[in-house]
């Protein structure tokens, strides 16, 4: 099958979205596919990759003319279906479905965030001005949370399916018999320091768990990942004397960050609005308990008291750090559970057809 991607991000820029397309679109070419990307990210040239880029301030992933160079791209290469992935807000990736329609082929988009209420009345307004729910789309999110919203303002004539985010477990899996403990909680958070991702929230997660667990439980905190709340997080540990427990090491590639869940005890994911949760599935398959919300997308991977603890409410998930770290046998199960049982959730071969099953349906 001839595929094209659409995404407004794509290497060499590293975000979620970026990095699971990354993926994806090598193991479609390793599944036979042939697959194309067209995006409006800077960068060098990549093999099957078209960057339709103009000078934007910041270097915004929009072209102006898009609809047009897109569907000037579609018309010449003609795939057997365009598969475009969105965000909250997308603009090129949305152009890109305007360019399909206009092409006449099949369309599936990907919504990779949760729809806040904010976002749902912009998608509802659109589609009363563009009736893109007649438009013949198929569409796909990575959890069950993030459907829900979408289903609600696309209506019954738009399918929206859940296919989860790939991952290759085997490459997170721990290897060989875990360390002795020395009696230290380490409790490690991934993830990029954006202000929707609620980074100084987390930090305040970590200040009341260690208020509420008993002074002779050592603790400490290893916060992985860098963006523009960083200033604001370095300046709270500062000011709540936390920098002596609290470190903020900065981006960390795969492999380093997998070294770093190696020696960690609890994973948290505190974002309400996580729509999938890619860095706590693979704690999860690096066989550490994760502590989420209950509302986000982690549930669909995480049963409370089984993977991790699930809680609603800010409270609940400071409860859930303090009862990780006060209780060793708790623990110590749940990590025991999750090194044993490989997670379901981010099989490439069921990600690959769940995506097969859609571009059939929209091409039907």
């Amino acid at each position: 099958m001839r595929i094209l991607h659409v995404s407004d991000c794509y290497l060499p820029r590293l975000g979620g979205i970026e990095v699971q397309v990354a993926d994806l679109v090598g193991m479609q070419r390793e599944a036979g596919h042939t697959v194309e990307v067209a995006t409006a990210t800077r960068g060098g040239t990549l093999p099957g990759v078209h960057r339709i880029v103009a000078r934007m301030p910041f270097d915004l992933p929009v072209h102006p003319r898009g609809v047009g160079k897109l569907t000037k791209l579609m018309t010449l290469s003609r795939p057997d279906v365009v598969h475009v992935h969105a965000g909250a807000v997308s603009p090129f990736a949305w152009m890109g479905v305007r360019a399909a329609v206009r092409a006449g082929l099949p369309v599936v988009v990907t919504v990779h965030s949760m729809w806040d209420p904010i976002t749902r009345l912009v998608y509802t307004a659109l589609r009363l001005v563009f009736e893109w729910h007649t438009w013949g789309l198929v569409a796909t999110t990575v959890s069950n949370a993030a459907a829900g919203p979408i289903r609600a303002v696309a209506g019954r004539g738009t399918p929206v399916h859940v296919v989860c985010n790939g991952l290759d477990v085997s490459g997170w899996r721990p290897s060989g018999a875990q360390p002795p403990s020395d009696g230290e909680v380490h409790i490690v958070a991934v993830g990029r320091f954006a202000p929707r991702k609620q980074p100084v929230r987390l930090l305040r997660l970590l200040r009341e768990a260690r208020a509420k667990v008993p002074a002779g439980v050592p603790m400490r905190a290893t916060v992985i990942g860098d963006g523009p709340a960083r200033g604001s997080m370095e300046r709270f540990l500062t000011a709540n004397g936390m920098t002596t427990w609290v470190s903020l090491p900065g981006r960390y590639t795969r492999e380093q960050i997998a070294k770093v869940l190696s020696s960690a005890d609890v994973f948290v994911a505190p974002a309400p609005r996580e729509s999938f949760g890619i860095a706590a599935l693979e704690a999860r398959a690096a066989g550490l308990p994760v502590v989420a919300r209950s509302q986000s997308g982690v549930a669909d991977f995480v049963k409370h008291g089984k993977e991790g603890l699930l809680g609603r409410s800010f409270d609940d998930l400071v409860s859930a750090v303090v009862r990780l770290s006060t209780d060793t046998a708790l623990r110590e199960s749940i990590a025991e559970h999750n090194r044993a049982t490989p997670p379901a959730a981010g099989s490439w071969p069921l990600v690959l057809e769940g995506f097969d099953r859609c571009y059939l349906e929209a091409i039907g």
